[in-house]
C-alpha cells in the first residue's frame, strides 16, 4: 500500500544514525576525486556521514594513488585496495559493505556524484517512517552538454512509504542500487550481497534480492544521485557498452535471475512485473539499436531474444505497453531478423509505425504475411497516444526548408481531420523551447499501400536559433518535435522521422555571423535534429577537426 505523504521536518540526526558511503572506481583517477569529495560534503562532517569506503579494484592507473592522496587530508575515508581485478562492479561493493560501521549504507560509482543532502535526506525519511531502505529521485546528465534527463520520474515524484514492493509493484521498474539507502542490519539478516566477480547488471540482482525481502520503502522527490552518461568517453561505462551481443546476453541473465528470486520468495506478482518491465524498457532500448548493429550481431540478438521470450506468457505480452508487445510478438513469429526499419522506429519513444498498414478480416495487423499480430490497440488508443508517423525531409538546396509529411494510421487520422502542424525545436543541452514553425496541412498522395497523408513545408530560422546559442565555438543540438491539431479537436505530438537525401552538413550566409554551419542528422532513434554553429571561428574548427582524423 502507497501512502501519499506532506513534507515534514526531518528528525534530529543521532549517532546511531549515521551512513556509510561505499565508493568503487576501477581506472577513474579523473573523475574519483569528484565522487568522494561529493560524499564527504554531504552537510555537516560527520553529522550524517560518519564515513566514506573507497574501494579500488586492482587500477592501474592513478586511482590509487589518487584516493590515498585524500585519505591523507580527509580522516573518514578509508580506503580499501584489492590486489585483483572482480571484473565487475559487485565484488567491490561487498568488500565495502562488509567494511562498513555506520547503521545504514549508500553506494556511489565513481564516476558520478552525490547532491549535497542527498545523504541526510534519505536518512531522514528511513527513521522517520522506520524503513529500512529509502529511495529518492535520479537524474541521468548528459555530459559535455550537462541535460539532466529524469529516472523513472513518476516513482518519485512526490513523498510516500510503501509497506512491501508487492503492495506497489511499480517500484521493481527502479533496478538502481544507488539512489538508495541500506539498513546493514537488514541486509545482513536477509543475507542480501552483489553477485560476485563478472556479473553484469548487478544492481538488476542486489535490487530483486532486497524487494524480495519485503522491507518498507520510503521514497522521497529530492534529488539523491547524479549519473553521468559520457557517451564520448574512450572506454564506455556498462550501461552504454552494448556494441557487443554479450551485453544483452548478460542483461537477459540479470532479468532472468532477478524472476527466479521473486518466484522463489513467492512474490508472483512481482515476477509479473519484472516481466513487463523487461519488454517496455530492456526490449526497446536494444531494438531501437538495431539497425546500428552488424548482421552477425542481429542474428544472434534475435536467436537470444526469441528463446527468452518464448517463456513469457500471455498474460505477461498483454500487461506490456502496446508497442513493446508489438515488438515481441514479432521476434516471436519469426526464426530470422525482420522489419528491422519498422522494429527500430516503433521501437523510439516516442515510437512510430511506419507504412505500410495491413489489414486481415477488418483487423489491424503487423503486416499481410503475419496476419496473426493483431495491433489490437489502434483502435482504443486516444489519438496521442497512437504511434503515429511524422516524416521530415530536408532540402538538399534551401535556408532551412524541411518537407513534412503526415501518414494515416488505419483510419484514425482521417477520421479526426489533421489541420495543423507547429514544429518545435527545443535546444538539447537545456530542453529550452526555441522558435515554433506553423504551417497548414493538405491532404497529399499517398506513399506504399496508398494510405492517407498530409503535407506542408515550413522554413526554419536558422538565423534564430545560431542567435540563441551564441556564444558556443561547438555545434549546438537541437531537437524538433511536432504538435498536429485536428479538426474535431484532438491533437498529439511525434518526434519528426529524418528522411531523404539532404542529411547533410551545409555552409549558409549570415548577415549576422557571416557564415552559419548547420548538420540535419537522424537521431539513433531515427529521429530529426540539427547541429548549428556560428561564425567563421566555429567553421574553423570543425574543418581542423575533420582533418585531423
Amino acid at each position: 500500500m502507497k501512502e501519499a505523504l506532506e513534507p515534514q521536518p526531518g528528525p534530529t540526526i543521532t549517532p546511531s544514525a549515521q551512513v556509510s558511503i561505499v565508493v568503487i572506481a576501477f581506472n577513474d583517477a579523473v573523475h574519483v576525486g569528484d565522487a568522494v569529495r561529493s560524499a564527504l560534503t554531504q552537510e555537516t562532517p560527520g553529522e550524517t556521514v560518519t564515513e566514506v569506503i573507497a574501494v579500488n579494484d586492482a587500477s592501474t592507473d592513478g586511482t590509487g594513488a589518487a584516493l590515498d592522496a585524500l585519505a591523507r587530508t580527509e580522516p573518514r575515508l578509508r580506503v580499501i585496495h584489492r590486489s585483483e581485478n572482480s571484473g565487475g562492479c559487485g565484488t567491490p561493493r561487498n568488500d565495502g559493505l562488509r567494511a562498513a560501521t555506520g547503521r545504514f549504507v549508500m553506494f556511489l560509482d565513481s564516476d558520478d556524484v552525490l547532491p549535497p543532502g542527498a545523504a541526510r535526506a534519505l536518512l531522514a525519511a528511513a527513521l522517520e517512517h522506520d524503513a529500512p531502505v529509502a529511495a529518492g529521485a535520479c537524474v541521468r546528465r548528459e555530459l559535455p552538454a550537462r541535460r539532466d534527463i529524469p529516472w523513472l520520474p513518476a516513482l518519485y515524484r512526490e513523498a510516500a512509504v510503501h509497506e512491501s514492493a508487492a503492495s506497489s509493484p511499480q517500484l521493481v521498474r527502479d533496478t538502481l542500487c544507488v539512489n538508495k539507502l541500506y539498513d546493514r542490519a537488514f541486509l545482513t539478516e536477509h543475507g542480501i550481497v552483489f553477485p560476485e566477480g563478472r556479473f553484469t547488471y548487478e544492481d538488476f540482482v542486489f535490487t530483486a534480492r532486497v524487494l524480495a525481502a519485503a522491507p518498507r520503502i520510503a521514497t522521497i522527490p529530492d534529488s539523491v544521485y547524479v549519473w553521468h552518461v559520457r557517451r564520448s568517453a574512450a572506454k564506455q561505462s556498462i550501461s552504454l557498452d552494448r556494441k557487443d551481443v554479450a551485453n544483452w546476453q548478460a542483461r537477459i541473465e540479470a532479468h532472468r535471475t532477478s524472476v527466479r528470486i521473486f518466484l522463489d520468495a513467492g512474490h508472483k506478482a512481482l515476477a509479473q512485473a519484472a516481466a513487463t518491465k523487461f519488454l517496455d524498457h530492456d526490449l526497446r532500448m536494444y531494438v531501437r539499436e538495431l539497425h546500428t548493429r552488424g548482421a552477425d550481431y542481429r542474428a544472434e540478438w534475435w536467436r537470444l531474444t526469441r528463446d527468452y521470450l518464448a517463456g513469457f506468457d500471455e498474460a505477461e505480452l498483454r500487461a506490456a505497453r502496446a508497442p513493446a508487445r508489438w515488438l515481441a510478438r514479432v521476434v516471436l513469429a519469426s526464426p530470422v531478423p525482420r522489419d528491422l526499419d519498422r522494429l527500430t522506429q516503433l521501437a523510439g519513444r516516442p515510437g512510430r509505425l511506419l507504412p505500410p498498414y495491413a489489414e486481415a478480416d477488418g483487423r489491424a495487423v503487423w503486416s499481410a504475411d503475419l496476419p496473426g499480430i493483431e495491433l489490437e490497440a489502434i483502435g482504443s488508443k486516444p489519438l496521442h497516444r497512437l504511434p503515429v508517423t511524422v516524416d521530415a525531409e530536408p532540402a538538399v538546396a534551401g535556408r532551412g526548408v524541411l518537407r513534412l509529411r503526415v501518414h494515416d494510421l488505419y483510419g484514425r487520422l482521417a477520421a479526426a481531420g489533421p489541420e495543423s502542424i507547429d514544429v518545435e525545436l527545443r535546444r538539447r543541452r537545456d530542453d529550452r523551447r526555441g522558435p515554433v514553425h506553423t504551417a497548414a496541412l493538405t491532404p497529399a498522395a499517398g506513399g506504399a499501400g496508398a494510405e492517407a497523408c498530409w503535407s506542408a513545408e515550413v522554413v526554419l530560422d536558422i538565423e534564430a536559433l545560431a542567435e540563441r546559442g551564441s556564444g558556443r565555438a561547438e555545434p549546438e543540438p537541437w531537437d524538433l518535435m511536432a504538435q498536429v491539431s485536428c479538426a474535431d479537436g484532438a491533437g498529439f505530438r511525434a518526434a519528426l522521422r529524418a528522411t531523404g537525401p539532404g542529411l547533410r552538413r551545409r555552409v549558409l550566409p549570415s548577415r549576422r555571423h557571416a557564415v552559419l554551419l548547420v548538420q540535419p542528422y537522424a537521431t539513433t532513434g531515427g529521429a530529426l535534429s540539427l547541429r548549428v554553429a556560428s561564425g567563421l571561428r566555429s567553421v574553423w574548427r570543425i574543418a581542423a577537426r575533420r582533418l585531423r582524423r
